[in-house]
């Protein structure tokens, strides 16, 4: 890939399992972007992808991208349901709140630092965590999730919308 594609390529990234409840969150929000793509158009070079959270495929949706923007279903304590963290990494090493922030196998913090030994992170990585009330076995994303997934939409849009940072 050559260097301009590298600067204008954004990449966000539904992380989850639609198949667990509240886990399907990341993929709700890139279906909505992608909905609402058909009537207003989203800036140029932007991807949208869905991943389950494998580690390796998680770190080749974002290589050679400016931004990522992922979106995962996040455990917290006490849990608000529906609440969003917004986390952003541009070089540093990643919060230790990331440390076991998903509902998957894995922590993103992990991701995050095997990336970066293999020089495969992105420009800059921002993690939308959005707090899960439910992710046993089934359908359908529970109401506080559920409300969240709009507000969360418009968010990335103006992520999408600003310049890129100086120097990169």
């Amino acid at each position: 890939m050559d260097a301009s594609a590298t600067t204008t390529r954004i990449a966000v990234i539904g992380v989850g399992n639609d198949y667990r409840h509240d886990d399907g969150v990341g993929w709700a929000v890139v279906a909505r972007l992608a909905r609402r793509r058909e009537c207003r158009p989203l800036p140029h070079g932007v991807t949208l992808l869905c991943t389950d959270g494998d580690p390796t495929r998680l770190i080749g949706a974002w290589q050679d991208v400016r931004l990522a923007v992922v979106v995962d279903a996040a455990r917290a304590r006490p849990a608000r349901p529906g609440r969003v963290h917004r986390l952003r990494l541009d070089g540093g090493l990643p919060p230790s709140r990331w440390a076991e922030t998903s509902s998957h196998g894995f922590a993103l913090g992990d991701a995050v630092r095997l990336a970066r030994t293999l020089g495969r992170l992105p420009g800059e990585l921002v993690v939308y965590a959005v707090e899960a009330a439910d992710t046993s076995l089934g359908t359908g994303l529970s109401p506080r999730v559920a409300a969240a997934v709009g507000p969360l939409v418009r968010r990335i849009e103006e992520d999408l919308g600003r310049p890129a940072p100086s120097g990169r």
